[in-house]
């Protein structure tokens, strides 16, 4: 015998019957509308979990002109959000977020340079609410795409580009936990270190570069000492085979990602240097990896997932209180970086 539910799929009419009140005034309710009274709202909303009513998405997407939705852009290929726990670490903390806030995540990549136009014809149809955006490079049309679409949107990462001096944004002190890498290295008796940078069209490569310099101070760098590994494990096995070419005599290295500083510490053991007993390895990021790798790796911790949360409840209040907020009511953060001290360094 089958079994069919007759039970109908509960109406704004049949929550209006179950708490009294008119119809529109369930909908204002629901909706987040003002003018209802709290003991009335209540009994509204009383009504609702009693019918298990669930607001039909399309009808109140035209009644508050919003999607619930917020959407995700990384400008970076899939194979290397995929391949980087830093991406899955940041979207966990963004995701947990907009859950709380009962707002859906909507993640777009960019594959390639064409995909700039596609991602910004979706941003500019009305598919979200708002825009969480990051790992961009200096020269990155997104951003320009997203103030195109009015869109309110959050950065990751401290904009590098002109004009962006009012916009929102969450990262970390990169300067500063590089000047704490390297000055602990220096601490230990290391006199010759190197650096692997990130692509340095993205301002934590760069800031992270300064950092380094800081700590070298009043030294100047040498050339020879600084290599880009691309933020990739890959990038840091060869540009670490690119430093002890060019400088054989190193004794330490700042490896401005932990996923570098994998592979910095796989070209290490290859040619047969030993760490930290002839070379001293500083990370940067402390995500998971960072403690298994052979030797634990020192490194400068950032908390992604915290960054990733705050990205999305500084976009939930900028969406909250609409563009006429004060300028300390919404404002960049910048979180503190600090040395986490394991075996390699």
């Amino acid at each position: 015998m089958v079994h069919a539910s007759n039970e109908r799929r509960p109406t704004l009419e049949a929550v209006a019957a179950r708490a009294g009140v008119s119809r529109a005034t369930v909908s204002r309710v629901v909706n987040g509308g003002a003018g209802v009274r709290g003991e009335v709202r209540e009994r509204v909303r009383r009504a609702v979990t009693d019918l298990g009513y669930v607001p039909n998405s399309a009808a109140r997407s035209l009644v508050t002109r919003r999607t619930g939705a917020v959407a995700v852009v990384i400008a970076e290929p899939e194979t290397r959000v995929f391949a980087d726990p830093f991406f899955g670490r940041q979207l966990r903390g963004i995701s947990r977020e907009l859950s709380a806030a009962d707002t859906q995540l909507l993640l777009l990549l960019q594959e390639t340079r064409a995909d700039h136009e596609r991602i910004g014809r979706y941003l500019s149809a009305g598919h979200a609410d708002g825009v969480l955006m990051f790992s961009l490079h200096r020269d990155d049309p997104l951003p320009a795409m997203a103030e195109a679409s009015g869109l309110p949107t959050v950065y990751g990462g401290r904009p590098g580009w002109a004009g962006a001096e009012d916009a929102l944004y969450v990262d970390t002190d990169n300067r500063d936990g590089a000047r704490q890498a390297v000055r602990h290295l220096r601490a230990r008796g290391r006199r010759r270190i190197a650096v692997i940078t990130g692509p340095l069209d993205q301002t934590s490569a760069q800031d992270r570069l300064d950092g380094y310099r800081d700590a070298l101070a009043p030294a100047t760098a040498d050339p020879r000492l600084i290599a880009d590994g691309g933020f990739t494990a890959q990038g840091g096995e060869r540009a670490m085979a690119e430093l002890l070419t060019a400088a054989p005599d190193l004794d330490g290295v700042f490896v401005c990602s932990d996923l570098m500083a994998s592979g910095a510490l796989r070209t290490l053991r290859a040619h047969g240097r030993r760490v930290p007993e002839d070379v001293g390895v500083v990370g940067y990021d402390d995500l998971d990896p960072a403690a298994w790798t052979d030797p634990p790796l020192t490194t400068v911790r950032q908390d992604v997932e915290e960054m990733g949360r705050l990205m999305a409840r500084l976009l939930l209040r900028r969406l909250a209180t609409g563009p006429g907020a004060a300028r300390d009511e919404l404002a960049p953060v910048v979180t503190a970086a600090r040395l986490v001290v394991r075996e390699s360094g």
